[in-house]
C-alpha cells in the first residue's frame, strides 16, 4: 500500500508543479511573452478551465480499470507541458495550459477512489491525505525550484522539468499499483443520479467559493511580496517554501482531524482561520513578518479542506463516486480560474497587490455560508 500511495502522490506532486508553479513564475513568462502580469494570469485561468473540461470525460471511461485510467492520464499531463515548454508564442501557450489542465480533476478522482479502497478501515480520509502529499510537497519543494531555474535559466525548463516527471510517474504507476476492485458496472445516466441531493452541491460550492477566495490573493502572492513588503525577487524562492511548508502540514492536519471529526466541522474550523488571516495580509502586509506569517497560514488553510472535500464528495456520490472525486478537483479550479480573474479585478483600476487578499476574504466568507449549511444539514445527525 505504500509505494501505491507513494506512486499516486508522485503524479499529484507533478500536476501541483504544473500547476502552482505559474504564480510564482508570472512575472517572468510575462515578461518572456511580451504581456502584462495580469494579462499572463489568464494561464492560470486556462489550466483550470482545462480541469474542468477533462473531470467529466470521466464518464466516457467509467467501466475502464482504474489503473489504466491513472495510466492514461499520466500520459496526457507529459504531452500537455512538453507543449507548453515548446510553445512559441503566448496564443499557444494558453492552448497548452488547457491541455495540461485536462487530466487533473480525473487523476484526482480516480486517485481518490484508489486509495479508499487501498486504505484501512477509518483511515480514508488519511489515505487520501497521503495522495495529496505530493501536491503539497510540489508547493514545499517544487515551485520554489520552478521559481530558482526560471530566475536562472528560464521559465520553459520548468515543464521540461514536469515532462520527464510525467514519464517517472507513468513507470511508477504501472508498477507499484495494483489492480483494486472495480468499480460497479454503472451506466451514463447512474453516473448523475447523485447530483439530484443536496449534499454534493454544498461540497462543490464551498470548494470553488474557498479555493476561489485563496487563490485570488496567492495568484497575485509574487507581487505582493516584493512591491508591497518589499522583498527582493531572489528571496521570493524561499519564501515559496515557507508556503510550501504550510501547505503541507495543512494537508496532514486536515486529514488526520477529518478521522477523528467531522470534515464538515473541520472545513468551517479552517475557512474561519483563512478569513482572518486573508484580513490581516489586506491591512498588514506591507509588514514583512506580517506577510510571511499569515501566507504560510493562508496557504495552510489552502490544503486543510483539501482531504477533508475529497472525502465528503465520494461519500456522498453513490454510483458516481468516479465523477463526484474529478467534480471536487473541478471545483477546485473553476475557483482558481475565478479566484485569479476577481483577484486581477482592483489591479486593474490601479489599486495594489494587497486588494486581492481582500476580495479573497469575501469570497472566503461566502464559501463559509455553505459549508455551515452542509454541517447543520448532514453533520448534526
Amino acid at each position: 500500500m505504500k509505494k501505491a500511495l507513494l506512486s499516486l502522490s508522485f503524479g499529484t506532486f507533478g500536476l501541483g508543479v504544473a500547476e502552482f508553479s505559474m504564480m510564482a513564475i508570472l512575472p517572468y513568462v510575462a515578461q518572456d511573452l511580451n504581456v502584462s502580469i495580469p494579462t499572463a494570469g489568464n494561464l492560470i485561468s486556462a489550466y483550470a478551465l482545462g480541469v474542468c473540461v477533462g473531470a467529466p470525460f470521466l464518464v466516457i471511461l467509467r467501466n475502464r480499470p482504474l489503473k489504466f485510467l491513472l495510466l492514461l492520464l499520466a500520459s496526457l499531463m507529459l504531452v500537455g507541458n512538453l507543449m507548453a515548454a515548446l510553445s512559441p508564442s503566448y496564443a499557444v501557450v494558453m492552448v497548452a495550459r488547457f491541455i495540461s489542465g485536462l487530466p487533473h480533476g480525473a487523476y484526482f478522482g480516480v486517485a481518490s477512489i484508489v486509495a479508499i479502497k487501498l486504505a484501512a478501515e477509518g483511515k480514508g480520509a488519511s489515505a487520501v491525505a497521503g495522495m495529496v502529499a505530493g501536491m503539497t510537497v510540489a508547493n514545499l519543494a517544487g515551485v520554489p525550484l520552478a521559481t530558482f531555474i526560471s530566475h536562472a535559466l528560464s521559465w520553459r525548463m520548468v515543464f521540461c522539468f514536469v515532462t520527464l516527471w510525467a514519464a517517472i510517474v507513468f513507470f511508477f504507476i504501472h508498477r507499484w499499483v495494483p489492480e483494486v476492485e472495480p468499480l460497479p458496472h454503472s451506466t451514463f445516466k447512474s453516473q448523475f443520479r447523485f447530483l439530484k441531493n443536496a449534499a454534493p452541491w454544498l461540497i462543490l460550492c464551498t470548494t470553488m467559493l474557498g479555493n476561489g477566495g485563496i487563490f485570488a490573493w496567492y495568484s497575485y502572492v509574487n507581487p505582493m511580496l516584493t512591491q508591497i513588503a518589499g522583498f527582493s525577487d531572489s528571496a521570493v524562492s524561499i519564501l515559496m517554501v515557507l508556503a510550501g511548508g504550510g501547505m503541507v502540514l495543512g494537508n496532514a492536519v486536515g486529514g488526520t482531524l477529518s478521522d477523528r471529526f467531522t470534515p464538515g466541522r473541520v472545513i468551517s474550523g479552517v475557512q474561519v482561520t483563512v478569513i482572518c488571516a486573508m484580513l490581516i495580509l489586506f491591512f498588514f502586509c506591507q509588514l514583512p513578518i506580517v506577510a510571511v506569517v499569515f501566507m504560510i497560514l493562508a496557504t495552510f488553510g489552502l490544503f486543510a479542506v483539501s482531504s477533508p472535500q475529497q472525502t465528503l464528495i465520494v461519500k456522498h456520490a453513490p454510483g458516481g463516486e468516479l465523477l463526484g472525486g474529478a467534480c471536487i478537483q473541478v471545483a477546485f479550479n473553476l475557483g482558481n480560474a475565478i479566484g485569479a480573474q476577481v483577484g486581477a479585478l482592483p489591479l486593474r483600476q490601479g489599486l495594489t497587490y494587497e486588494y486581492p487578499a481582500l476580495v479573497g476574504a469575501i469570497l472566503v466568507c461566502c464559501s463559509l455560508c455553505f459549508t455551515l449549511t452542509f454541517v447543520r444539514k448532514y453533520e448534526r445527525r
